[in-house]
């Protein structure tokens, strides 16, 4: 049942980690939300939160607008245009939020697809994991059509602290992008600082500490600093591999735009010599024991008690 301030009929497909953490969020807020999951025994505590689960990624067919967070870009042309898809029959969505981090080539043709069925496509990633969406602290940037965005706005903003609109076609993809090489870029920064102060004979607690209470301290910093501090990798918050794919697309758009990503190639290159270690399944912060071990230096989790700024 619909209210006035979210009046549309919603749909879910993928309630994975994400997926899960962001569609209760709607929920809470009152939205009226039917979910799907390919194994569907993840998507039923949702109904305690009052959401219908359904069947198939068809069974939303008939919703105003659906959004889509699954596992990458075959998955999201599969529940979309796949036996039992979403946008597959006669009925449609007027509104498709893809939240999934897909390549370029996938979104067109994804949004190809949809314009062709009458179904406007919104590329909306998200920065962040279930836990800074628990936080209230995710942030999101959209692109697609203005009117589409201007309808679906209010349901995307309720993922968290902001969602930035950034243009009309799939602007979105390609910021998302560069918000994961400066990851990349800032996490290898963060490595080789805290192992240097660590040399000096200055514990990576008391240096991070220090560092998260000056100008150069920022919410990743302090995230991060628990993983750093202890040595925590797993459960991953993202991979080597996850980093190598973002790294790798962002390489691609500086070669087709003509601008120059030395420090993202560079890093680029640490993190393939990471996997080729055996790197390749840890939280991409282990970037400081992969640097510590080159450099021939043996470190240890200082266990310490670390809040990672979120609270």
């Amino acid at each position: 049942m619909t209210d006035e301030k979210f009046p549309h009929e919603v749909g879910w497909i993928g309630t994975g980690r994400m997926g899960f953490a962001l569609a209760s969020r709607l929920l809470d807020a009152g939205v009226d939300l039917w979910v799907w999951n390919r194994t569907r025994s993840k998507a039923e505590p949702l109904a305690e939160k009052g959401a219908t689960v359904v069947d198939s990624p068809a069974d939303l067919a008939g919703r105003d607008i659906v959004f889509t967070m699954v596992a990458g870009p075959e998955d999201v042309l599969e529940v979309t245009f796949g036996e039992n898809g979403v946008l597959a029959g006669d009925v449609r969505p007027s509104i498709l939020v893809d939240s999934t981090t897909i390549d370029p080539t996938t979104s067109q043709e994804l949004t190809r697809r949809a314009a062709e069925v009458g179904t406007s496509v919104l590329a909306a990633p998200v920065s962040g994991n279930p836990k800074v969406v628990k936080s209230g602290k995710l942030t999101a940037v959209v692109s697609g059509p203005k009117d589409a965005w201007e309808t679906a706005r209010p349901y995307i903003e309720l993922f968290g602290r902001r969602a930035t609109y950034v243009g009309p076609g799939d602007e979105a993809r390609l910021v998302k992008i560069c918000h994961n090489l400066m990851l990349g870029v800032v996490a290898q920064s963060m490595a080789e600082i805290t192992l240097l102060a660590e040399a000096a004979g200055v514990s990576r607690y008391d240096f991070l500490e220090f560092l998260n209470d000056s100008v150069m301290g920022s919410t990743f910093t302090r995230y991060k600093t628990p993983a750093y501090v202890n040595l925590e990798y797993e459960p991953p918050t993202f991979t080597w591999h996850l980093l190598r794919k973002d790294l790798e697309l962002g390489l691609a758009a500086g070669r087709e735009l003509n601008v120059p990503l030395p420090t993202t190639a560079l890093v680029h290159q640490i993190v393939i010599d990471g996997i080729g270690q055996g790197y390749g399944d840890l939280d991409f912060a282990a970037l400081l024991s992969r640097l510590a071990e080159g450099a021939g230096r043996k470190i240890e989790p200082e266990n310490r008690e670390v809040s990672d700024g979120l609270s």
